[in-house]
């Protein structure tokens, strides 16, 4: 045999090696892993959806009843948005490293 053709045969050795240990840490993994039983739902999640939106309805007429709830104006919605939207870059300038952050202020 060549020098070329007893490499390829060593290599085909140990990708096949390579393959077996996987395999047999795939199967000793699931065997020492015991499978976790299904989360039962809970709640709302349980609940006909019609049933779920017929609760919060009523959350938010109680709400406005009690003078407790807040309907933004067309100015409050346009600033909250421009606050979130400086946040969210700031958060990503950040992540990148760039040391720059939203500017201050209101």
């Amino acid at each position: 045999m060549s020098d070329d053709q007893s490499l390829n045969h060593d290599d085909q050795h140990a990708v096949s090696a390579d393959a077996d240990n996987e395999e047999e840490k795939a199967s000793s993994e699931s065997s020492e892993t015991p499978a976790r039983p299904a989360k039962k739902r809970r709640g709302f999640a349980v609940m006909d959806p019609k049933r779920v939106s017929e609760i919060a309805s009523k959350g938010g007429k109680a709400a406005h009843a009690a003078g407790t709830a807040h309907e933004f104006s067309r100015e409050e919605a346009r600033e909250a948005g421009r606050k979130g939207g400086y946040a969210t870059h700031a958060r990503r300038k950040a992540a990148k490293g760039t040391g720059e952050g939203a500017p201050g202020g209101t």
